[in-house]
């Protein structure tokens, strides 16, 4: 059934992760998508999917969600700045609060693993000290 995690890979990332993290960065402050993009790194995405970005956006404002406008650049071509609506806010704490829960259950998955792990290594302690003695 389910393979687990790659090996050596990155590590998946909650289903549906990036429109929360988009909603988060846009709270912060209006952005364009190459901002954006960049900024994702700290919540784990690679950069390497603009595609799934713009499309994640294009879904959030069609939601009411996110709001974008054309703004002139001096440097180049015209620019899409989105920013979070109101709408966009309070799918934005709703997700925090989800996310909030899901770190709770994950930190007590954690906490369960660690105890097994102790408790293994403990057992390789007391084998190694008894092959010594």
């Amino acid at each position: 059934m389910a393979s687990g995690p790659p090996d050596g890979g990155p590590l998946p990332l909650p289903r549906n992760f990036l429109r929360p993290c988009i909603l988060l960065l846009l709270r912060e402050s209006p952005a364009h998508g190459y901002d954006l993009l960049e900024r994702l790194g700290a919540f784990g995405f690679s950069g390497s999917d603009p595609g799934g970005l713009y499309r994640a956006l294009r879904a959030l404002e069609s939601e009411g969600y996110v709001s974008s406008a054309w703004e002139a650049s001096d440097s180049g071509p015209d620019r899409r700045t989105y920013q979070i609506t109101r709408a966009g806010m309070e799918s934005l704490h709703q997700y925090a609060k989800g996310l909030e829960r899901t770190g709770e259950i994950v930190g007590a998955f954690t906490s369960r693993y660690g105890e097994f792990v102790a408790l293994s290594r403990s057992r390789k302690t007391a084998r190694s000290t008894d092959q010594r003695t």
